[in-house]
């Protein structure tokens, strides 16, 4: 029985029996879980209102000595939309354990008592045998039934026979986003490996877990963090789901985002004296990443696999439809957003946004020739979220990290495969911003007239974009199953970077007005693109609209 007149939790019941003792669960569901879920940077529903948490299941991991701890699956029922699930590990640890003391304040749910027995509820990521158990299950290939199916560990290559009976060190590693992480070593290696708990709970495998398992297992790419194990979910007649995946931990400098901030410092400092520079080691790295973007997407493209899921496919018209839904959505509300926002954008930002509205009719019909156009090239599993932040610097090359996808599309949309433009188009994107970014956003250059630096920016960006499209065909090969031809390889680019930058566009409008131009500038530079298609198109049956590009002539400096 609880005793409700505390407002610790504290029951008459073991701390192994918790998964049966209803009035302990419902304690935590009702006073213990609202306020702390609210606290956890992993927790997505903190801005929604949460009318109920449930915990829906409780798996039972051993910890050694009859200990115990659980995975316990959350659901949270909102006001509006649909009731998600988080991954909630749970430890009890007893006062007069020697690192009792150690919890952080935030891996602390409450204060509580079984069995007479005092001590903390925690999450159980900051217990070290919870941890090392997690670890120990991952190294023997463990099933473990449980009442709602079995909780199933994989081994992948990544981990070495030698680290699988052998001393290991454990820590939580201080990183505060949508998952958690750990990190374990042996002692000449104290953070070898990473495993990652996924918070956020969903009905299938992860897309991470799929793409960095069948590249680990499957290929011999080696430029990401190779997959040494992940937890599993298994129920019958019921997709798998996902809890955790482990790799092995990857030394980096900085992520490519930094690393390319730091080649445009020179570049940034030299443009108040209207000098041109750019190291030329700086156009060895975008080589070397252009070849491990084409390598990454070669290794994808698997035509004989048994498995469908990585099955090269087809343009099919289903495909089509949903590119074009979700393009047409994204313009709608941009053109809109463009209206409502107009006289709060900078001059150079007003004129091209005004030559994007009327360029309309063009995009529109762009769009109807990519719904009909006969294409023979093919769609297979992306990276899906590609761009110079998912890029570790070594000392010497490049690790692809984080193949989650879209933060905001479903899982089952992170899934689709797509043209490996699409990933193309990411990086792409990505050095255009961080070109403009650091021009438009720096001391140095801020009172430089706009439409210079406007032009400064564009000369290094096609410089770079240039370079590393030629090292990723090159390396691709031509002609190559993926593209059927150049023709096409062009045209679907435009799709992608038209998708790209009009979804940026969104964002910028509601977080960084001074930024609209960047996205604002790579849609104008697919529509030049798409109207030189359109003209040099000979079975048109109506004139290509002129486009007011005059307003975006400036003064020469």
């Amino acid at each position: 029985m609880l005793d409700l007149t505390t407002s610790n939790l504290t029951s008459r019941y073991s701390w192994e029996t918790l998964d049966q003792d209803q009035d302990a669960l419902r304690w935590l569901e009702s006073t213990v879980l609202p306020p702390y879920l609210s606290t956890c940077r992993w927790f997505a529903g903190k801005a929604r209102q949460q009318e109920a948490f449930r915990v829906a299941v409780m798996h039972g991991i051993g910890l050694g000595a009859d200990a115990v701890a659980f995975l316990a699956i959350v659901e949270v029922v909102y006001a509006d939309g649909e009731t998600e699930r988080y991954l909630l590990p749970l430890s009890f640890i007893e006062t007069d354990q020697p690192d009792a003391s150690e919890i952080p304040s935030k891996g602390i749910l409450t204060p509580a008592e079984f069995d007479q027995k005092s001590g903390l509820l925690v999450d159980g990521i900051y217990d070290e045998r919870f941890r090392l158990a997690l670890y120990a299950n991952l190294a023997g290939e463990n099933v473990m039934p449980q009442k709602a199916g079995q909780v199933r560990f994989y081994r992948g290559r990544g981990l070495a026979a030698d680290d699988v009976d052998t001393t290991i060190i454990s820590r939580v590693l201080p990183v505060d986003s949508s998952n958690s992480a750990l990190a374990y070593g042996v002692p000449h290696q104290p953070e070898k490996y990473f495993l990652k708990l996924y918070r956020k709970l969903f009905q299938e495998t992860n897309p991470e877990v799929d793409l960095v398992s069948f590249l680990t297992e499957e290929s011999q790419f080696s430029h990401i963090p190779a997959y040494a194990g992940s937890i599993v979910w298994e129920q019958e007649h019921t997709p798998d789901i996902t809890l955790g995946m482990m790799q092995l931990m990857v030394e980096n400098q900085k992520d490519s985002w930094s690393q390319t901030g730091d080649y445009l410092n020179d570049f940034l400092y030299a443009v108040p004296n209207r000098l041109f520079t750019i190291r030329e080691d700086v156009f060895d790295r975008v080589e070397l990443l252009g070849r491990r973007t084409a390598q990454m997407h070669l290794a994808l493209y698997s035509p004989k696999s048994d498995d469908n899921a990585f099955k090269p496919e087809a343009f099919t018209d289903e495909y089509r439809a949903f590119i074009i839904r979700r393009i047409e959505a994204l313009l709608e509300r941009r053109y809109a957003m463009l209206i409502d926002n107009y006289t709060k954008l900078d001059p150079l930002a007003q004129r091209l946004a005004w030559v994007f509205m009327e360029a309309k009719e063009m995009i529109d019909e762009f769009i109807e020739d990519f719904r009909h156009r006969p294409l023979e090239s093919l769609r297979t599993r992306i990276h899906g979220d590609y761009h110079l932040g998912q890029v570790l610097a070594t000392d010497n090359d490049f690790i692809i990290i984080d193949f989650e996808g879209e933060p905001e599309s479903s899982i089952t949309e992170r899934k689709i495969k797509h043209s490996p433009l699409k990933d193309v188009a990411g990086m792409i994107r990505s050095y255009h911003y961080a070109v403009s970014a650091k021009l438009f956003g720096s001391t140095e250059t801020e009172n430089i007239d706009p439409d210079h630096l406007q032009r400064v920016s564009e000369r290094w960006y096609n410089l770079i974009r240039d370079t590393y499209m030629n090292a990723y065909l090159e390396t691709i090969g031509n002609p190559h199953p993926l593209y059927k031809n150049s023709n096409e390889f062009n045209f679907l680019l435009l799709v992608y970077l038209l998708e790209k930058a009009v979804y940026e566009l969104g964002y910028e409008i509601s977080y960084r007005p001074a930024w609209v131009k960047i996205p604002l500038k790579g849609i104008m530079d697919v529509i030049r693109e798409i109207q030189k298609i359109q003209t040099a198109d000979p079975n048109r049956d109506s004139e290509v609209p002129r486009l007011q590009m005059g307003l975006l002539e400036t003064k020469k400096q």
